[in-house]
């Protein structure tokens, strides 16, 4: 990791966030999750089909997360954007709070800002289906897009989940009671509390000393699923690889430059 440029430690951040995020998100297909129903159920699938198709799904998002680690596109990063969008929005289209979707950014944020190192959204389709660009170099504007996208991103992931914590999603307070609090309800008020204003710091002057912390406070948090705690950890990659990228890019920036609005990212200098 030391060998790399500061570009390169972003690029490969977010190709291994993408690759987690859908490894994991498989995995689950793989299992059959039972919630999975649900989502199946919005497109009229009933259970017993739905059962059937998990595997398949589930084979494909991991195969589509593999190939990001080992021959990455940008055709299967836009697919990924799509992807995440969708499989999010089937949250709240099945019944469950919009939190679970803006919790979700990182599925289809770190995609997202990974295609934009790589040229953004307007090239060839040849340039589709080649392999990415592993010594990738960022200008000033690109760089700002990404710092600006990716600010955007973890403040939705960061908020999204204080949001659940706020509304006591029953997830979370069986999380909370297995690690032993006395009361799950103030555990999760104050816990979501901590994250909005996490967010609220992020999208108006992301430090990179405090961005540490939400970095680790993240990826530990991720870890007290009682049930396939792994595959869950997995999944989250995205948070992880949103919030990571974005303290590299932090780094890269002059001191002073990040700030409110996001206009002024614009005027930054690659040094």
């Amino acid at each position: 990791m030391r060998s790399l440029t500061n570009d390169q430690k972003i690029y490969f951040t977010l190709r291994l966030a993408v690759a987690m995020c859908f490894i994991g998100h498989g995995a689950f297909g793989i299992i059959t999750k039972q919630i999975w129903c649900n989502y199946f159920g919005v497109f009229g699938i009933g259970k017993d089909m739905a059962y059937t198709l998990m595997p398949y799904v589930g084979t494909v998002d991991i195969l589509m997360g593999i190939s990001m680690l080992v021959y990455p596109t940008r055709a299967i990063a836009m697919w990924l954007v799509v992807w995440g969008l969708a499989t999010a929005s089937m949250r709240p289209l099945s019944g469950e709070p919009f939190a679970e979707f803006i919790e979700r950014a990182g599925n289809y944020g770190a995609p997202f800002v990974l295609l934009l190192m790589q040229g953004g959204f307007k090239i060839g389709s040849k340039q589709l289906f080649a392999r990415m660009d592993d010594n990738v170099s960022i200008n000033a504007d690109t760089l700002a897009k990404v710092i600006t996208w990716l600010r955007v991103f973890a403040f939705m992931l960061l908020i999204g989940h204080g949001w659940l914590n706020l509304i006591q999603k029953q997830g979370l307070l069986n999380q909370y009671h297995a690690l032993g609090f006395a009361d799950p309800a103030k555990t999760a008020q104050f816990v979501g509390l901590f994250e909005v204003l996490a967010a609220l710091m992020v999208l108006i002057r992301p430090f990179k000393n405090i961005l540490l912390v939400f970095i680790i406070w993240k990826i530990s948090s991720e870890l007290f699923y009682p049930k396939y705690e792994m595959f869950e950890w997995i999944e989250r990659g995205g948070s992880y690889g949103v919030l990571l990228a974005l303290w590299f890019a932090v780094k890269k920036a002059p001191a002073g430059s990040i700030l409110w609005p996001f206009k002024q990212t614009s005027h930054l200098k690659v040094s």
